[in-house]
């Protein structure tokens, strides 16, 4: 998907309302509407992250309804009459940021933007955009909704996790006993109960690997020493190795398909880690005693080592556990 938003018009006023808002928006363009609105609502609909719709409310509606996937996915979708005198946020009015365009589109234009998700009326927190500025991943979409509905009523929800922590939000009331608690801020995905579990980036995999290992043998790796200790693989925040490994193409491909930093460290650097079980052969080959462990603590700033070195045949793979996932330099 582009970072561009498409501005569709139909009538004569809408059309001309439209150059001026393209004009005024950055990254934004007028779209051509010759072929029906539903076929340019289709051809647009993968290609831009928003669209601004001026025309009424009901054919954009039915436009946009058979191309409906997820909030998650959807673009932002405003709806503007000709005058330029509302700014309806119609869909993905948080994740898509269809809210906060609504808001620009009304202050561009001087009108008024309509924006009716809950939590913005009541001033409550919107607890999809808080995880995502917080670098939290959430698995139980409708569990987070259950929640959401929570705090929209109530005013409150409480949260405990297992890491220290930026101040929080008024409504987001932190506990220091995860029973009971709405939110759970963990790597762990065996927490038993009803709470909302939000996987942190707190992960850092350390990863040794032979010459030409397939990027898919080191994912199921990866993949195996996480559900042996019941770690959350999104929680994962970066790779690490040793230097020696910084041109290995299938560590490389399987850092950039899952979007995630790869740190190199030299045999010396590897060799200061203390309290790591070495091998005579890695030493000779490699020039560090392990390579697995030490890059993981290394990598997660020292921290915890969670899970010692498991083999495969290619393959060796330790995770280690960052202290303090949420600290502005980490």
């Amino acid at each position: 998907m582009s970072t561009h938003t498409a501005i569709i018009a139909l009538t004569k006023g809408g059309k001309q309302l439209a150059q001026r808002l393209a004009s005024l928006l950055p990254a934004s363009e007028v779209v051509s509407n010759k072929d029906g609105i539903h076929h340019t609502l289709a051809q647009v609909w993968q290609n831009y992250d928003s669209l601004i719709c001026i025309m009424a409310t009901g054919i954009v509606v039915r436009g946009i309804a058979p191309l409906l996937q997820d909030k998650t996915v959807d673009p932002a979708v405003v709806v503007c009459d000709e005058k330029g005198q509302f700014a309806i946020s119609l869909l993905s009015g948080h994740l898509g940021g269809g809210n906060a365009l609504a808001q620009q589109v009304a202050d561009l234009l001087g009108g008024q933007a309509v924006i009716t998700t809950a939590s913005d009326v009541l001033g409550r927190t919107a607890l999809d955009l808080w995880c995502r500025d917080m670098g939290l991943v959430v698995n139980d979409k409708q569990g987070l909704t259950r929640v959401m509905a929570k705090l929209v009523n109530t005013g409150t929800v409480s949260l405990y996790s297992d890491y220290p922590l930026p101040p929080l939000p008024p409504d987001i009331v932190l506990t220091d006993l995860p029973d009971g608690a709405d939110l759970l801020i963990t790597c762990r995905t065996d927490w038993k109960g009803n709470a909302v579990l939000l996987h942190p980036k707190a992960l850092v995999a350390g990863i040794g690997c032979n010459r030409n290992t397939p990027t898919e043998e080191i994912k199921e790796a990866l993949k195996q020493a996480c559900q042996a200790h019941q770690l959350a693989r999104e929680s994962v925040r970066q790779l690490a190795s040793i230097d020696l490994k910084s041109d290995e193409p299938g560590l490389l491909a399987f850092a950039q398909s899952h979007n995630l930093p790869l740190d190199f460290y030299s045999p010396e650097q590897l060799n200061q880690v203390e309290g790591i079980e070495g091998s005579d052969i890695v030493l000779r080959i490699t020039g560090a005693k392990a390579v697995a462990e030490p890059a993981a603590i290394l990598g997660a700033d020292n921290g915890s080592l969670l899970v010692q070195k498991i083999k495969s045949p290619n393959v060796t793979v330790a995770i280690a556990e960052h202290r303090c996932p949420f600290r502005s330099d980490s």
